[in-house]
């Protein structure tokens, strides 16, 4: 999966002028630039896959538009569960008002997630229906579908060109959900050809307008992967901010099926 994370910048007029071609393109063009998008994100998809376990700790640092910052700590756990199987755990460890909250994620080609957040402080597990994953996770600027899995056969790929973004060269590809509950009309991703994951996803809300941005910073490689040391995204419309800054990344690891079933969470 082309990681379940940007900044060069097009001009106004160069979008319009992209928006006009792609918009007069031939059928014959329009098929060949769709087929060629899906190459790319099915060939980064594998290129990451095979890391069977991954356990990571992580600081969640929330910025309000006046830059008035909190911060809490989580653990991640995530698994290859089969072909096109994945669940992922996070777990808040501090501050004490949020410790223990847990979500859990099962993703599998295609399906729609399975999400469920446990709540510590009213013992009770929640599932994240389809209509209320657009919503802010913990009061960040992550929604539940943003924690989701970045599966190829939940979009439509388009190819749109290659170029550079901050010195490194990308192919640059248009993703349109399928899921008609999604938070997004499409998402433009800058995808290092190196990496095999993004480098910046913008995101479009229902209406067409930019919504968020979404920067991916400080690869190091792990293994045979690729994983960022920062995660930001941006809200663009509220002027809000959340980062997640990952440590002591392990891949390769054995985790137990159990952890990642509904009646785990209360442990």
């Amino acid at each position: 999966m082309c990681s379940s994370s940007f900044y060069f910048r097009p001009s106004v007029l160069a979008l319009s002028f992209l928006a006009f071609t792609l918009g007069n393109a031939s059928p014959a063009y329009s098929k060949k630039s769709h087929k060629k998008g899906y190459e790319i994100a099915r060939h980064c998809e594998k290129f990451n896959q095979g890391y069977k376990g991954e356990l990571s700790k992580a600081d969640m640092i929330l910025e309000t538009s006046s830059r008035k910052k909190v911060s809490r700590q989580l653990l991640m756990k995530r698994k290859e569960n089969g072909d096109q199987k994945i669940q992922s755990l996070l777990t808040f460890v501090k501050p004490v008002d949020v410790k223990g909250t847990k979500l859990l994620t099962w993703s599998a080609k295609g399906k729609d997630d399975q999400q469920w957040i446990y709540l510590k402080s009213y013992r009770r597990v929640k599932r994240i229906s389809s209509r209320l994953k657009t919503g802010s996770f913990m009061g960040s600027e992550f929604s539940y579908e943003d924690l989701g899995s970045r599966s190829v056969d939940k979009f439509k790929h388009r190819f749109l060109k290659d170029g550079q973004l901050k010195g490194r060269t990308v192919w640059i590809l248009e993703q349109k959900p399928k899921d008609k509950y999604s938070g997004y009309s499409k998402q433009i991703v800058w995808m290092d050809k190196k990496y095999k994951s993004p480098l910046q996803v913008k995101y479009y809300d229902r209406k067409g307008e930019l919504f968020k941005e979404a920067r991916f910073e400080g690869y190091r490689k792990v293994g045979r992967w690729w994983r960022p040391r920062r995660t930001v995204m941006r809200n663009v419309q509220t002027r809000k901010k959340s980062t997640l800054v990952w440590k002591d990344v392990k891949l390769g690891k054995k985790i137990a099926s159990r952890e990642f079933q509904k009646e785990y969470l209360k442990n």
